[in-house]
């Protein structure tokens, strides 16, 4: 995907100055499908100066130049942009994998059995140390996986999180641990189980389920993706639906390196609500709007929130 060969596109012409592993510490530029770096800032002058023009060699590269202090910022076609949405809903699961964590070692448990832990922050450290694990591998990273170490919780006082598991259900607590950062304050069952998109643990899992009933609206008019034109996905929610979608290797990669699935989890809000707005536009509720193109944007961002939701541990359910 976009975020990933840019990675290694940055790398190469940087040259043989910088290691393969290095981080270009990709952020997003100014504009839906623009991708900043801070490479520049450790790599001699005359590296860093030569940069842009080696990008822009690039067919799917629109433009590379250098700003402020020493920032490289890559925009790419936006061909190249709207052509995630058919390569995306192709590689399904695979979308989310890079080679970004390629030749590193990590480890973590193969399991985090969430009722036997005796409080929240047991729970939350049990889980974000299975994850950690499960996006680093996805991210390319060697990991060996070590047999979780269930910690036995002591007769009182009763660990709350099996009652929040009964009271909301496993997939609402997990995405509500998921994303709860270290020191976080501890989720509410009453909370995480309510059905409004206010709740995150909710709001990702109707975005899934908001995708999947466009294209089953379109399959009962016996439409569905086929060809594709590019140019046909340029209105402003939908590049930016594109340009979030874009991020998903790179923030796998992020938080596996930081530590962090909170933050992945915070990223998985950020595209469900893009998807929200998106398939919420007359472009994607009305017959005479619908297009090949926009259900392969909803097949792509069905298939995003499907691959993420995974990696955390998460049905992604269809309907909702």
């Amino acid at each position: 995907m976009i975020t990933a060969e840019l990675r290694r596109a940055i790398l190469t012409a940087a040259g043989k100055g910088v290691h393969p592993g290095e981080d270009p510490l990709l952020r997003p530029g100014p504009q839906p499908g623009s991708y900043a770096s801070s490479l520049p800032f450790r790599l001699p002058r005359h590296a860093a100066a030569a940069l842009p023009a080696r990008l822009a060699r690039e067919p799917w590269i629109a433009e590379a130049s250098l700003t402020g202090p020493g920032y490289l910022t890559v925009t790419v076609t936006r061909d190249a942009l709207a052509g995630l949405a058919v390569r995306i809903a192709r590689a399904g699961p695979a979308c989310a994998a890079s080679d970004a964590l390629g030749g590193r070692t990590a480890s973590g448990p193969a399991a985090a059995e969430l009722t036997a832990a005796p409080d929240w922050p047991s729970a939350r450290a049990a889980l974000a140390a299975r994850l950690t694990a499960r996006l680093a591998a996805t991210a390319g990273a060697t990991v060996i996986f070590y047999p979780e170490r269930i910690v036995v919780p002591p007769p009182a006082p009763a660990s709350p999180v099996p009652a929040a598991v009964a009271y909301a259900g496993l997939d609402a607590v997990r995405f509500a641990l998921a994303r709860m950062p270290p020191g976080g304050r501890p989720p509410r069952a009453e909370g995480i189980a309510r059905h409004v998109l206010g709740n995150p643990a909710y709001a990702v899992r109707y975005a899934h389920a908001a995708a999947a009933a466009v294209l089953r609206w379109a399959a009962s008019l016996r439409m569905g993706p086929a060809g594709f034109q590019p140019r046909q996905l340029m209105a402003p929610p939908e590049l930016a639906l594109l340009d979030a979608l874009s991020w998903l290797p790179e923030r796998v990669a992020m938080a596996a390196r930081r530590g962090r699935p909170d933050e992945f989890a915070g990223y998985l809000e950020e595209l469900a609500a893009r998807t929200i707005d998106t398939m919420s536009t007359t472009g994607f509720t009305t017959i005479p709007s619908i297009s090949s193109e926009r259900l392969w944007l909803a097949d792509a961002a069905r298939t995003g929130l499907a691959a993420g939701l995974g990696l955390l541990g998460v049905d992604a359910p269809s309907r909702l």
